[in-house]
């Protein structure tokens, strides 16, 4: 079974996205709290991380830089999806899209079509 970690502090948001993932078959885990995921994304395998940048404790961006490392290989079996509200100005996007699997902006996103574009993501392994 595909495991996913959430990590995202809007609880509607969260909730929507893990009614949809689970109903989907995919076993999910939420994590509110920057600090926290960091630890939980080490700790545990995750096959796909969705990632909101806005967090209490850590941001999106931290966390991403230091799941991928130095070199950009840290965690290579995990994707990790950007998920925002916010359109990154171009050169901050660039650095985000070249770290993570995916970038989503949230607004543009259904949680059905959030399920599809894992589902794909997944396929492509």
């Amino acid at each position: 079974m595909t495991k996913i970690l959430c990590v995202e502090d809007d609880h509607f948001i969260a909730d929507m996205y893990v009614h949809s993932l689970k109903k989907a078959g995919f076993d999910v885990d939420v994590e509110p709290n920057g600090e926290d995921a960091l630890i939980r994304a080490k700790q545990q395998v995750y096959d796909i991380i969705l990632l909101d940048l806005m967090l209490p404790e850590k941001s999106g961006v931290e966390i991403l830089e230091a799941l991928r490392g130095q070199d950009g290989n840290g965690l290579p079996l995990t994707k990790i999806i950007v998920t925002t509200n916010f359109d990154e100005p171009a050169e901050d996007r660039a650095h985000l899209e070249k770290l993570a699997d995916g970038y989503l902006i949230k607004a543009d996103v259904t949680p059905s079509k959030l399920v599809e574009i894992i589902l794909q993501m997944l396929s492509e392994d």
